[in-house]
C-alpha cells in the first residue's frame, strides 16, 4: 500500500514563520541524513542559488494528488471531504470546484487524484467499496456538474476480477495517480503493484505488473510513461526510484533511485526531471506516512543519482512543476510554492 495515502497526528506545533525557515533552503547546501540513511547530495549551482518557498493554500480537507486544468488553475482532491479544490497559482484564492464525492472511509483514499481531458475533469476514487465496509464505485468518476458524476471506468470490479500475482488484502486496490494517455487513463495501483489503463467506454486493462515496488506518482513523455516508486517497507533510499516503460514492455528500466518513498514525478522546463521525496519513514503499519518535515524535492541527474532541490517538506503527496515554479501538496492540506527551481539536464 502506497503510504504516501495516508494521514496521521503531528505532535507538536510548528509556526509559520518555523516552517517557512525550514523549507527555504539554499540547494547547494542541503542533505538528508537521518535515522543512518546516507545523505542525499546537493546539486551543483551558483553561490547564494535559493529556491524560494511560500505557503500558497492552507486548510484544506486532506491533499493527495493534483492537476493544472486549462484555465492554468491548481486543482487538488480533499479526499477526507469528497471535494476538489480549485487554487489561484499566483494568489491562493480557494473554491470548491466540486463536491459530493465519496469521502475517504478510512482516513485515506476517497477522491486522491484529478485529471482534465480537454475542459472536463476527471476524479481517481479508491478505497470506497464493500471490501472495505463502502457502498460506492472504486473507479474513475466524470465531473458532470459541481455536485453531479459519472462513473466511467470501474475499477475496483476490475481488480476483484483479475487479482494480481503479488500479495494484497484489499481486493479492490489501492488506487494512488492517474494521467492522461493516449484517450484514457494511466493508473498506479500501489498496493496491487501494478499500473493499468482505463477507457472512456469503461474498458479496463493491466499495462503492466511489478514485484512488491509500490508504484506512485505518474508522468508521460510522448510514448515513455515514468513512474516513481516508493519501494516496499520499510522505504529504503535505494528503493525510492523513477522508472519508465512503453506499453508493451514486460518491465521498466530504471531512470534514477536513492531517494526514499518516492510519490510523484513531474517533467520541468527543458530536459530537466524532478521526483518527490515524503521522506523517512521510522515505522509503523502499512499506509503510514514518513516523519514530518523530511520530505524533499529532488531533481534527476544523468548518472541516475538526485539532487535535492528543496528539503523539509511535511510528508508531500503530489506536485505539479510549471516552468521554474513548482507547486507541493502535503498530506494535512498545504500546497507550497517553490519559485525558482532548477536541476541538471536529464538526458531521457
Amino acid at each position: 500500500m502506497a503510504s504516501g495515502l495516508a494521514t496521521a497526528e503531528r505532535g507538536g506545533e510548528v509556526t509559520m514563520s518555523t516552517r517557512r525557515q525550514v523549507l527555504r533552503v539554499i540547494v547547494t547546501g542541503v542533505a538528508m541524513a537521518a535515522a543512518g540513511l546516507a545523505a542525499l547530495p546537493s546539486q551543483a549551482a551558483s553561490p547564494g542559488t535559493e529556491a524560494e518557498v511560500s505557503l500558497l493554500a492552507s486548510g484544506l480537507a486532506g491533499g493527495s494528488g493534483s492537476t493544472v486544468g486549462p484555465d492554468g488553475a491548481l486543482y487538488v482532491p480533499e479526499h477526507l471531504a469528497g471535494r476538489i479544490a480549485r487554487i489561484d497559482p499566483v494568489t491562493g484564492a480557494t473554491e470548491t470546484f466540486a463536491r459530493g464525492l465519496p469521502p475517504a472511509l478510512v482516513g485515506i483514499g476517497g477522491a486522491v487524484d484529478v485529471a482534465f481531458l480537454g475542459g472536463t475533469a476527471y476524479v481517481l476514487v479508491t478505497m470506497v467499496g464493500a471490501d472495505l465496509g463502502g457502498d460506492d464505485v472504486v473507479g474513475i468518476y466524470r465531473v458532470d456538474g459541481p455536485d453531479d458524476f459519472t462513473v466511467v471506468a470501474d475499477l475496483g470490479a476490475f481488480s476483484e476480477a483479475n487479482p494480481p500475482e503479488t500479495d494484497f488484502f484489499v481486493p479492490t486496490g489501492v488506487q494512488y495517480a492517474m494521467q492522461l494517455f493516449r484517450g484514457g487513463f494511466l493508473v498506479t495501483d500501489g498496493h496491487h503493484n501494478r499500473v493499468l489503463w482505463a477507457g472512456l467506454d469503461g474498458a479496463v486493462r493491466e499495462l503492466i505488473a511489478f514485484g512488491n515496488i509500490v508504484p506512485t506518482g505518474l508522468e508521460v513523455h510522448g510514448s515513455t510513461v515514468l513512474i516513481a516508486e516508493a519501494g516496499p517497507l520499510p522505504h529504503n533510499p535505494a528503493d525510492g526510484r523513477v522508472v519508465s516503460f512503453s506499453p508493451g514492455d514486460a518491465s521498466a528500466a530504471v531512470v534514477a533511485s536513492g531517494a526514499p518513498l518516492l510519490v510523484d514525478v513531474e517533467r520541468g522546463r527543458g530536459r530537466t526531471l524532478y521526483a518527490l521525496s515524503q521522506g523517512i519513514w521510522t515505522g509503523g503499519i502499512e499506509g503510514s506516512p514518513a516523519s514530518p518535515d523530511s520530505g524533499a524535492l529532488v531533481s534527476v541527474r544523468d548518472d541516475g543519482s538526485f539532487a535535492v532541490v528543496v528539503g523539509g517538506i511535511d510528508r508531500p503527496t503530489s506536485m505539479e512543476v510549471v516552468g521554474t515554479t513548482a507547486y507541493v501538496v502535503t498530506i494535512d492540506g498545504e500546497v507550497w510554492r517553490v519559485d525558482g527551481v532548477s536541476g541538471p539536464p536529464y538526458g531521457g
